[in-house]
């Protein structure tokens, strides 16, 4: 209970303090009054204020019209009456929390109306009291102005981000779905066959053992020789299901470019920040590809890297003097088609630059910045 008291404060700020503020001071209003009838009125219609501004935060549809329409009415009333301008302020921030578009413009332009014309008319009144109010009452028209604006946008801006998350967690959860698919046919391809393979020709050693020895011992060899190659498929599958990270590929790179004798000139931050597994690791897969490419067919003697990490996106540049890549060879792939779709899956793009010649080929991997959840949503 003390946790979530102390969230709620957390939370609110010095709004509660605000309010409060707020509540007690149409009161000091009404007993500026010398009438007790003026009194026992403006006391009626503060306590129906709040009542129905309390009703009007809790209802939906039709009701929201009616409670607004009576809280707007009190509001004129109050600033006529006693010059009290301040329940606009109040209505302005219910405005603002409305969800529904029609209903938030169609009552957000009654209000600002209405308000005005109070003001207006207390000024043509030329009451003292409303007069020496006049820095206060122009700050509470520009609030009715603006407020209901900025927490309208500012709720739909939350609301957008909370759709923004399921989406990426549905998404992970997707991926995950995926790769236990993919983890389950590839150990049946590989490891199913093979132990099956290792069953049956275990059989068959077992019966050759005492009638053929040497014919047994050729089919344990074999049984030994399937054993070891299961061993390292999923030696293999395993370290595919790892994942790369950036900085562990670009040492690879740098072992391929350098055994093709291709100079390596690296450009940005190695290490990402924030950034899950399975995204490094596509990018990873796509840099390499990049890179084999470089190495089988542009004919370069230099090949740049450039990592560019920015708060919406990441970028990754390989550059090369080579030969570039002609328009036929582009539509074929060289591996280029799969690294496109790989990056589509994360609504990443590819740009390639390329021209035969000798002025080489730029290729831009650029995919959205995805905020780094949990570390259980991270590949296996």
């Amino acid at each position: 209970m003390k946790k979530k008291y102390l969230s709620f404060l957390k939370s609110s700020g010095i709004n509660p303090y605000i309010w409060s503020i707020f509540t007690i001071l149409p009161f000091y209003f009404i007993f500026q009054s010398s009438s007790t009838i003026e009194i026992i009125v403006g006391i009626v219609l503060t306590i129906v204020f709040l009542i129905i501004y309390r009703l009007a935060f809790i209802s939906k549809k039709w009701p929201v019209y009616l409670w607004t329409s009576i809280l707007i009415a009190i509001s004129i009333t109050m600033t006529i009456i006693f010059q009290f301008i301040y329940f606009a302020f109040y209505i302005a921030y219910y405005n603002g929390n409305i969800k529904n578009r029609i209903a938030f413009l169609t009552l957000y332009i009654i209000h600002l109306v209405c308000t005005t014309f109070s003001i207006n008319y207390s000024f043509v009144m030329k009451n003292d009291l409303f007069i020496k109010q006049l820095p206060f009452i122009i700050i509470i028209w520009i609030s009715v102005i603006l407020l209901p604006f900025n927490l309208y946008n500012r709720k739909k801006q939350e609301q957008l981000e909370q759709q923004l998350e399921f989406a990426n967690k549905r998404i992970a959860d997707l991926v995950k779905q995926e790769e236990r698919q993919r983890i389950a046919r590839d150990l049946h391809d590989t490891l199913g066959q093979k132990l099956s393979l290792i069953g049956l020709k275990s059989d068959l050693a077992r019966k050759l053992v005492y009638k053929n020895p040497e014919e047994a011992r050729n089919e344990l060899r074999d049984v030994q020789q399937t054993a070891r190659t299961a061993l390292n498929e999923v030696r293999n599958m395993v370290s595919q299901m790892r994942g790369i990270r950036i900085k562990e590929e670009l040492v690879r790179v740098k072992q391929i470019l350098k055994a093709a004798e291709i100079d390596l000139i690296i450009d940005g931050n190695c290490k990402l920040s924030n950034v899950s597994l399975f995204l490094e690791n596509i990018l990873s897969m796509c840099m390499k590809e990049a890179v084999t490419n470089v190495v089988k067919h542009s004919k370069a003697t230099v090949c740049k890297i450039s990592i560019e990490q920015s708060k919406n996106d990441i970028c990754i540049k390989i550059e090369d003097n080579g030969v570039g890549i002609a328009e036929k060879d582009l539509s074929k792939g060289n591996g280029l088609l799969g690294m496109k779709e790989r990056l589509e899956f994360v609504n990443g793009n590819l740009e390639i630059n390329s021209s035969t010649g000798s002025t080489g080929t730029l290729i831009n991997m650029t995919v959205p910045r995805a905020k780094k959840l949990t570390d259980k949503e991270e590949l296996i």
